[in-house]
């Protein structure tokens, strides 16, 4: 059916969703890259050598060492205990809330746009099954309007319409995939930014367990 035609008149065929998939293609493609990229530098100190970091500091009382090493760390869990390590002497319950806050902030970054993909991944088959229909009722028309041609030229329409929902297929399995994989990711993320900040509590930052 379509070994004759090019990638531009097998585009043209499936209709103007064809164009609508193809912009929501190039947009998911976009945003995943970004946040690939994102988390991938987000992630170059883990948890783990953060927090020995910070240990080592404290037990050589070497506090300012630790918030430039964290200042200097673009990791959310360093954000988290920069947040703590500055406010080191006041309150408990201060430090907690300001870890919190500083937790929700990261986890807000960490989304962004991820949304974007979760809505194409969610959108793309049924956009394609929408051009489908609209390729078939034209497929119809066409032949009700020339009464000429038959199932050949039914069949002919069919195809050509179906290439949308093959399109959409196409858009919306990786989005898919990279959603479900971005949110366990910031679901990883926000465990470790949640543990930083318990664990940062009992090092002794706050002024009960300095005294």
């Amino acid at each position: 059916m379509f070994q004759d035609k090019s990638i531009f008149e097998i585009i043209h065929a499936g209709g103007f969703t064809m164009y609508i998939l193809i912009f929501c293609s190039i947009l998911s493609i976009a945003v995943i890259i970004e946040r690939l990229w994102y988390f991938k530098r987000r992630s170059s100190v883990g948890r783990l050598p953060l927090m020995e970091q910070i240990r080592k500091n404290f037990k050589s009382n070497s506090i300012a060492t630790s918030v430039d090493f964290c200042r200097n760390t673009d990791t959310p869990c360093a954000k988290v205990a920069l947040a703590g390590l500055n406010l080191k002497g006041h309150d408990e319950k201060m430090i907690s809330n300001a870890m919190e806050r500083e937790i929700t902030i990261q986890t807000v970054q960490l989304e962004r746009f991820t949304s974007i993909v979760g809505t194409i991944g969610g959108t793309a088959v049924y956009i394609g099954l929408f051009g489908t229909v609209l390729g078939i009722v034209r497929a119809f028309h066409d032949v009700s309007r020339t009464a000429s041609g038959g199932m050949d030229v039914v069949t002919a329409g069919i195809s050509e319409a179906l290439v949308c929902t093959a399109a959409g297929l196409v858009v919306a399995i990786p989005a898919v995939i990279s959603y479900n994989y971005f949110v366990r990711k910031i679901d990883n993320f926000v465990l470790n930014m949640e543990l930083t900040a318990s664990e940062l509590l009992d090092l002794g930052v706050s002024k009960e367990k300095l005294k």
